[in-house]
């Protein structure tokens, strides 16, 4: 190996240091001392709940575990969210598990915590996969209560969600481990059979003070909407446990009854591992996100047996589209080629950037994989379209749309990682966040933006400088480079992969050795759920 690869793979190895940092401080929850709380009430923490849940073993994979990472500090922070949500294996059935972290403000619902609930019910909407609610929870975060209680993506977004989610026939299924209040109880009730820890577990539309201050009724808790009165008088809740051990072995016992579901027909053969090894990646892609690079060589250790059959080879290098199976899966791959190559008239062509002849290459191939039933994969590193009077001339505009028409209709499964750049409008037609991907990761090196961040500082520096000399002030050179620094370090600051964690603008930041993971799990979830729509472009130019 060179010089360069041995410096690539000492910077990464750096960066999956600090993402293994991160996700062990949000793993603590809020923190060892809440943590022990919990355990001296009886109680399992989420986390120690969806271990107990899953089978031994198994694949669990966590979505938004850096979601609201370094938001609401003056909140006190909010890790998680204050829920982990995530797909797994309970009695060998595919699910989507949400818990309630209660060393979190109690497990209030802070407007990311919503953001991320939603976020779980789409996927087990997408991929028709039961879902289980692991209730502990005071409710909505009343100081921030306007940005999360009325909007149409608020608080309120998931009974609704409920509802479809009964009328489409996905099982839900609720375990109350803790508190359960106001309208949050709704959730748990929503669900098709819904369970309660005695003692620990309790439900109520309000607490014994308001009932107090409301109706000047003396109640305690307990009897207000414990275990015993809502199994044993209102019918509420269906069975109580002894412990959170006895109410999710129920849970598991529900599962192992569940009859079989009806398959999409994605194929499937026997998995393969790479043969090129796959740890290579972290030496093959360069940290520095202006150095090219050789996509072929990311696919290589990605795909089984490092085999893909290519679509048009010679035509629009700077997108390659294959075939190829990841972990046994038969899936379509578009991604960007970084490196500069020649087109058909021997012109160069700058890599990452995405050309006429490109985007009509991938329309064509995404028609083929939906003809064909097979799941679409996206390897973003996307500086944009290609621009100028040439390209404008060549009809960017319209063979741009044509792909990004093909993309957001197409009826198979998408999986998107962004692992390098995602610019502007070249996030669009790779199936950023807006065009609906089952999952959506990002490697630690992602930077995900209008624009690069050099090109962006520069632009906003030039308004900056504008306006104050609009409003008769000089500013000095140093003044200028001060500014532009200010600017520089704002911007990359929003480029990170972590700042679109937090936001959820991504499902997570992972390691690439768990791409396969990812995208096998991914695509097994799709099973659940048949295609019934017939892919139709609609009307485009040609």
């Amino acid at each position: 190996m060179d010089i360069a690869f041995n410096q690539n793979e000492d910077q990464y190895k750096q960066l999956l240091f600090q993402l293994q940092k991160k996700l062990e401080t949000v793993k603590l929850g809020g923190g060892k001392a809440r943590l022990a709380k919990e355990h001296e009430k009886g109680k399992l923490t989420a986390r120690e709940r969806i271990a107990y849940l899953t089978d031994k073993g198994s694949e669990f994979l966590e979505i938004g575990a850096l979601a609201a990472e370094g938001m609401y500090e003056e909140e006190g922070g909010c890790p998680s969210a204050g829920v982990i949500t995530g797909i797994g294996y309970v009695s060998g059935r595919m699910c989507m598990i949400v818990a309630n972290d209660a060393t979190v403000k109690a497990g209030a619902w802070f407007p990311m915590t919503a953001k991320k609930n939603l976020r779980a019910q789409e996927i087990a909407m997408e991929n028709r996969l039961p879902i289980i609610y692991l209730v502990d929870s005071a409710g909505v975060y009343l100081p921030m209560q306007n940005e999360i209680f009325p909007d149409k993506e608020h608080f309120g977004r998931q009974f609704r969600n409920n509802a479809k989610m009964s009328s489409m026939g996905i099982i839900q299924v609720a375990a109350i481990m803790g508190s359960c209040v106001a309208g949050g109880a709704y959730l748990p009730i929503m669900s098709d059979e819904a369970m309660i820890v005695d003692k620990t577990g309790s439900i109520f539309l309000a607490g014994s003070y308001l009932v107090k201050a409301a109706i000047g009724e003396n109640v305690d808790n307990e009897t207000l909407g414990g275990a015993t009165t809502h199994c044993e008088i209102s019918g509420v809740t269906d069975n109580k446990y002894e412990s959170d051990e006895a109410c999710l072995d129920a849970i598991k016992k529900i599962f192992d009854k569940i009859g079989k579901f009806e398959q999409a027909g994605f194929d499937r053969a026997e998995p393969v591992k790479p043969k090129k090894d796959e740890k290579e990646l972290y030496g093959i892609f360069p940290i520095d996100r202006v150095k090219p690079y050789d996509m072929y060589d990311i696919i290589a250790r990605l795909v089984d047996n490092s085999e893909f059959d290519e679509y048009k080879k010679d035509y629009g290098k700077t997108l390659i589209c294959a075939t190829a199976r990841i972990d046994g899966w038969a899936v379509g791959i578009i991604a960007n080629q970084r490196k500069i190559v020649k087109n058909k008239k021997g012109e160069m062509q700058m890599g990452g950037v995405i050309y006429s002849d490109s985007a009509d290459k991938a329309a064509r191939f995404i028609m083929n994989c939906n003809q064909r039933k097979i799941p679409l994969v996206f390897l973003q590193d996307v500086s944009g379209f290609m621009v100028g009077s040439k390209a404008e001339h060549g009809g960017i505009i319209k063979d741009g749309a044509k792909m990004v028409n093909a993309m957001a209709n197409s009826v198979v499964p998408k999986f998107t990682f962004i692992i390098g750049n995602s610019y502007g409008a070249g996030n669009y037609a790779m199936c950023g966040k807006a065009y609906d991907p089952r999952l959506i990761f990002s490697w630690p090196t992602a930077q995900m933006a209008v624009m690069s961040g050099a090109s962006a500082a520069k632009t906003l520096l030039q308004i900056k400088v504008a306006a104050l000399k609009k409003s008769g002030k000089e500013i000095s050179t140093e003044e200028e480079s001060k500014l532009l620094q200010e600017i520089t370090e704002k911007y990359n600051e929003e480029l990170s992969p972590y700042y679109a964690a937090a936001r959820l603008w991504v499902d997570g930041v992972i390691d690439p050795l768990e791409t396969r993971k990812v995208i096998s799990m991914g695509i097994k979830a799709a099973d659940h759920a048949p295609l019934t729509e017939r892919f139709n472009v609609g009307i485009i130019q040609t």
